[in-house]
C-alpha cells in the first residue's frame, strides 16, 4: 500500500547518480525526521544533494545531457533498472571500440608488410646501384668533363652571338643599305644607318681591351658601309629636290629625315640644299612670269599686267605676290629642316630664301623702274616710296636683314622713287620760284599756293596711312616738309615785298594761316607749326600797330600823343605847344566820342580781309588796348598841374576806365 500511495502521490524529480541505489521509502509516506539523538545521515545527503548548485558542474551537466538520451520515461522500473541501462550501453560503446581498434590493427599490419617489402626492394636497388656505380665510374667522369666543357662552349657561343648582334648587322639591315639606286629611301634606311653610326661608336670600346685587332676590323666596314649609305642618301635626296619644281611643293617626312642625317656630311648638306634652292627658285620665278602674264588657274585672279595703267595696284600686286611666295619658300625650307640641331641653321635658311627669290630680281627691277621713270606725279610716287618700304620692311622679317638680292632690289627701287619724287617736290618749288604771283586783291592765298598745300594734303594724307615704321616716317615727314613749305614761304615772302606794311602783313598772315591749317592735321608737325605761328605772331604785331595808328589818326589823337611822348618837361607847359591848346583838344576829343560809340565803324579794310575769325578778334582786341594806353597817357599829360591846363576835366571829360570800359 506504501508503493501504490507513493506512485499516485506527485513525484518531484531528484538527479539519479549512476551506481547509486534508490532511496527506501519510510512507512508513512515521508521521511523521518531526525531524532533527539542528532541529524539522520540521509537527511544529510539529502540537503547536500539539494544544495548542490547544477550549473556550475560542468561535468554533472554533460552526464545528465548523455543520459537523458535514453532515460525517458520517469517510472519506478526504469529507476530501478537505471544502473543495468548505463552498464549494458557502456559495455556495447566497449565493444564498438574494440572493433573499429581491430580494424586498424588490421591495416597497420598490412601497411607493415608493404613497408617491409619496399624496405627490400630499396635494399636490392642499392645494391645494383653500388655495382653499377664502380662498374661506371669511369664512364660517369668522363660525362662530366664533356658536361663542363660543353657548358664552357655554349658560354662562348652566347657571348659570340651577342657580339655579333652588338657590332655586325643581319642580313635585313645589309640588303636595305645596299638596295638598288631606283629603290625608295624609307624609315627602316634610317634606322639602319642609326645602327650603323652607333656601332662605329660603341667599338671604340674594343680598342681599349685586347680585342684591338677586331675592333679596328669593324670600325672600318663600319665607316665603309657609312660612306656608302651617306652617298646613296644623297642621291636620292638630290633627287627629290629635283622633283620639288611645282609652284606647291609637299616636303615629306623621309626627306626630312634624309637632311637630318646628311647634317652628318656638311659638304653633302650643303649639296642637297643648293639642289632644292635651285628647284625652287625656277619654281617662282616661273609662278611670278605666270601670275604677270597668266594669272591664276582659270584666269582668277587676273594677270598682274593688266593693272600696269595703274602703277599703284601695279607695283603692290607684284610686291604682293612676292611676299606671299617668300612666305611660302620660307615654310617649305622650315619643312624641309625642321629636324635639323646644327648650330647657325637660321642664317643658313636666310640665305637659302635669299637664293631662292634671287631669279625674280631682275624682272621686278625692271617693271619697277619702268613705272617710276614715267614719273606718274609726286603724290603716286610718294605713295609707291612708302609701299616698297613697306614690303622692305616686311620681307626682311621673313628672310632676315642678310645680304638677300630680293631685299636690294626693293631698297634700289625705293631709293629711286623716293629720288625722283623729292626731285619731282623741288622742280615744282622751282617753278613757284620762276613765276611768282602778285597777291590776290582780298590779300588772300595766291592759286600757286593753294595749289602746292593741296599737294602737300595729299602728300601727308598718303604718309599718315602708310604703315612702315614710325622712326622711317617721322625721317620723310621732315624732309618732306622742307621741301615744299621752305619754298613756299619764300615765295609768299617775295610775292608781298612790294606791298605796304598793312597789306604785306595781312597777305602774309593769311597765306601762314593756310599753311598752319594743312599741317594741324597731320602728325610730326609741331616743330613747323611752332615757326608758323612764330611768324603769324610777328605779322599780327604789325597789323595790332597799324590797326592802332589808324584808329588815332582819323580820331585825331595821333599828332597829339605823338607830341605827348616827345614832351619834356624843359620845354615847358604843354599847352603852350602849338596844336595842344584846350581847343584843339576839345574838337579831338569829340572825335574820340564818335569813336567810342561805334568803335566797330573805324577798322582799316585789310581787317577784313582777313580769314581768320580769331585772329581778326585778337587784332581788334589788342590795338584796342593800344589806344586805350595811347588816351591813358594823353589823360595823365592833360591832367598834370605843370603843363598848364585849366579845368582839365573839361577838355578830357572821361577817364581811362571809363574809356576801357565802354570799348571792351
Amino acid at each position: 500500500m506504501a508503493a501504490v500511495s507513493e506512485e499516485q502521490q506527485p513525484r518531484q524529480t531528484q538527479p539519479v547518480v549512476a551506481g547509486a541505489a534508490p532511496p527506501p521509502p519510510s512507512s508513512t509516506g515521508g521521511f523521518s525526521s531526525a531524532g533527539p539523538a542528532g541529524p539522520n545521515p540521509l537527511s544529510r545527503k539529502l540537503r547536500k544533494v539539494l544544495e548542490t548548485r547544477l550549473e556550475a558542474d560542468k561535468e554533472m551537466l554533460e552526464a545528465l545531457k548523455a543520459l537523458s538520451t535514453f532515460f525517458v520515461e520517469n517510472s519506478l522500473r526504469t529507476r530501478r533498472n537505471l544502473r543495468g541501462d548505463i552498464e549494458h550501453r557502456s559495455l556495447a560503446i566497449n565493444e564498438e571500440f574494440v572493433y573499429i581498434f581491430k580494424q586498424v590493427k588490421e591495416e597497420l599490419e598490412s601497411i607493415n608488410e608493404d613497408v617491409q617489402i619496399m624496405s627490400n626492394c630499396c635494399q636490392d636497388m642499392t645494391n645494383h646501384l653500388k655495382a653499377a656505380k664502380e662498374q661506371t665510374q669511369d664512364l660517369i667522369a668522363k660525362t662530366t668533363k664533356l658536361q663542363a666543357q660543353n657548358q664552357k662552349l655554349e658560354l662562348k657561343a652566347l657571348v659570340a652571338d651577342a657580339f655579333i648582334a652588338e657590332f655586325q648587322l643581319t642580313p635585313e639591315e645589309m640588303n636595305i643599305l645596299r638596295g638598288t639606286r631606283d629603290e625608295p629611301v624609307t624609315e627602316k634606311f634610317f634606322k639602319v644607318l642609326g645602327r650603323v653610326k652607333q656601332i662605329h661608336n660603341d667599338v671604340k670600346i674594343l680598342l681599349r681591351t685586347n680585342q684591338q685587332r677586331s675592333g679596328l676590323e669593324i670600325m672600318e666596314q663600319m665607316a665603309l658601309l657609312q660612306e656608302t649609305s651617306y652617298e646613296q642618301l644623297y642621291r636620292w635626296a638630290q633627287g627629290e629636290c629635283r622633283a620639288l619644281t611645282q609652284e606647291s611643293c609637299d616636303i615629306s617626312p623621309v626627306l626630312a629625315q634624309a637632311m637630318e642625317a646628311l647634317q652628318d656630311r656638311p659638304v653633302l648638306y650643303k649639296y642637297t640644299l643648293d639642289e632644292f634652292a635651285t628647284a625652287r627658285r625656277s619654281a617662282v620665278v616661273r609662278g611670278f612670269i605666270d601670275a604677270l602674264t597668266r594669272g591664276g588657274p582659270g584666269g582668277t585672279p587676273r594677270p598682274i599686267e593688266m593693272h600696269s595703267h595703274d602703277p599703284l595696284r601695279y607695283v603692290g600686286d607684284m610686291l604682293a605676290w612676292l611676299h606671299q611666295a617668300t612666305a611660302s619658300e620660307k615654310e617649305h625650307l622650315e619643312a624641309l629642316l625642321k629636324l635639323i640641331t646644327s648650330d647657325g641653321l637660321e642664317e643658313n635658311m636666310q640665305e637659302v630664301v635669299g637664293h631662292i627669290t634671287e631669279g625674280v630680281c631682275r624682272p621686278l627691277k625692271v617693271r619697277i623702274e619702268q613705272v617710276i621713270v614715267s614719273e606718274p606725279g609726286a603724290v603716286l610716287l610718294y605713295k609707291i616710296c612708302n609701299l616698297l618700304k613697306f614690303y622692305h620692311h616686311t620681307i626682311s622679317n621673313i628672310v632676315g636683314n642678310s645680304a638677300a638680292m630680293l631685299l636690294t632690289t626693293i631698297e634700289e627701287m625705293h631709293l629711286l622713287s623716293k629720288k625722283i619724287f623729292f626731285n619731282s617736290l623741288s622742280l615744282h618749288a622751282s617753278k613757284l620760284m620762276d613765276k611768282v604771283e602778285l597777291p590776290p586783291a582780298d590779300l588772300g592765298p595766291s592759286s600757286a599756293l593753294n595749289q602746292t598745300l593741296v599737294l602737300l594734303r595729299e602728300v601727308l594724307a598718303s604718309h599718315d596711312s602708310c604703315v612702315i615704321p614710325l622712326d622711317t616716317r617721322q625721317a620723310d615727314f621732315v624732309q618732306v616738309l622742307s621741301c615744299v613749305l621752305d619754298p613756299l614761304l619764300q615765295m609768299c615772302t617775295v610775292s608781298a615785298s612790294n606791298l605796304g606794311s598793312a597789306d604785306m602783313a595781312t597777305f602774309m598772315v593769311n597765306s601762314l594761316h593756310m599753311m598752319k591749317t594743312t599741317l594741324a592735321l597731320f602728325e610730326f608737325t609741331d616743330k613747323r607749326l611752332e615757326m608758323l605761328q612764330y611768324q603769324i605772331e610777328a605779322h599780327l604785331d604789325t597789323l595790332i600797330n597799324e590797326q592802332a595808328s589808324f584808329v588815332l589818326t582819323r580820331v585825331g589823337l595821333s599828332s597829339i600823343y605823338n607830341i605827348v611822348q616827345q614832351h619834356k618837361p624843359e620845354q615847358g607847359p604843354l599847352a603852350n605847344v602849338p596844336s595842344m591848346d584846350s581847343m584843339s583838344l576839345k574838337a579831338a576829343m569829340i572825335q574820340f566820342d564818335r569813336y567810342l560809340s561805334a568803335p566797330d565803324g573805324l577798322l582799316m579794310p585789310q581787317i577784313n580781309f582777313l580769314l581768320s575769325t580769331s585772329v581778326k578778334q585778337q587784332i581788334v582786341k589788342l590795338s584796342t588796348e593800344l589806344v586805350c594806353r595811347a588816351y591813358s597817357e594823353v589823360y595823365s599829360a592833360v591832367m598834370n598841374p605843370d603843363n598848364g591846363y585849366k579845368d582839365p576835366e573839361t577838355i578830357l571829360h572821361r577817364s581811362p576806365h571809363q574809356v576801357q570800359a565802354l570799348l571792351s
